[in-house]
């Protein structure tokens, strides 16, 4: 944290600071890019077409992805300010580095350079972006039931994590939307890979040891025991490789690529089997960073890479 930022600093001053605590925008804007880039090639390679989709159209596109995700953030905030206030006070927002409406200021901008993009390069994108809203809104009241979700973890996960196979409707829909093609399976291979990577990222940050444990934060490793939240970590990423080997052979994706991908699966393996034999912050904090680094790795690979390879 940096102390030289504080509530009485710029506005511009104390985004930068809460960005750098709560949505590190070039890490968060690598991965991102990766996710839409490996999205828009997978449909493509699946569908057997050759080529990538206007720069145009993707720069529009990764803007409106980003700001989505950045939207998502926001809203955490506003749903978690009570619980938030209570028991993270060290927090940007209930510490007061920035307000809610500060946050919403930056949305909005957001949201409204976004949707003016989109109705000047492709409107009939909307459509797709609408879905997308809805969905985030319904997450935001809990779908009207938070009670019931906030008592169970697994599907409070589950029901929010379905954002990110419908952020990827809009992405591979510069594809095959814009195209004017039909939905097809190697859609419902991707959206499945990110489904479950999703879980493998929100999960692996909240494998905790007893220690860091606290009061009134929900964790995996809280709700259902230490060893109980590293094996559900565990079964998740061996079903995203499972998922994502199957999405290499759909493809025809290169033999070393799956070599690769076993590689990176195997680091997971081992830095799970490192936090089990060695319960401590260091290790729970390596199983957040190694989630990170598999998810960015694995849509390189599936997408990434061969995208890129087909362009030249």
């Amino acid at each position: 944290m940096n102390n030289s930022i504080n509530n009485n600093s710029s506005y511009f001053a104390r985004l930068w600071q809460y960005q750098s605590e709560r949505f590190p925008i070039f890490a968060h804007g690598l991965l991102i890019t990766a996710f839409t880039f490996s999205a828009i090639s997978f449909s493509i390679l699946s569908r057997g077409a050759e080529g990538f989709i206007r720069l145009d159209y993707f720069l529009v596109g990764l803007m409106t992805t980003f700001s989505l995700f950045f939207m998502m953030r926001v809203l955490d905030e506003i749903k978690d300010k009570d619980v938030d206030a209570k028991y993270r006070n060290h927090l940007p927002v209930p510490r007061g580095l920035v307000s809610i409406n500060e946050l919403l200021l930056v949305g909005i901008g957001l949201a409204t350079l976004t949707l003016g993009m989109i109705f000047i390069f492709y409107p009939k994108m909307i459509f797709l972006m609408i879905v997308v809203v809805t969905w985030l809104g319904l997450m935001t009241v809990e779908f009207f039931v938070p009670q019931f979700l906030n008592s169970r973890l697994l599907l409070y996960a589950t029901s929010h994590m379905m954002i990110i196979p419908l952020i990827d409707i809009y992405a591979s829909g510069l594809d095959w939307f814009l195209d004017g093609g039909r939905p097809h399976f190697g859609l419902v291979i991707f959206f499945a890979l990110s489904f479950f990577n999703g879980l493998v990222i929100e999960i692996g940050r909240k494998i905790k040891t007893p220690a860091d444990e606290s009061e009134g934060v929900q964790t995996y490793t809280s709700v259902l025991g230490t060893n109980s939240g590293l094996f559900l970590w565990l079964t998740v990423s061996t079903i995203t490789y499972l998922i994502a080997m199957y999405a290499i052979s759909y493809v025809g994706i290169s033999t070393a690529s799956m070599v690769v991908l076993s590689i990176f699966y195997c680091v997971l393996i081992v830095v799970g089997i490192r936090f089990y034999r060695n319960k401590n912050s260091q290790n729970s904090k390596l199983i957040e960073h190694a989630s990170g680094i598999w998810t960015l790795s694995m849509y390189l690979i599936i997408g990434g890479l061969p995208g890129l390879i087909s362009l030249f």
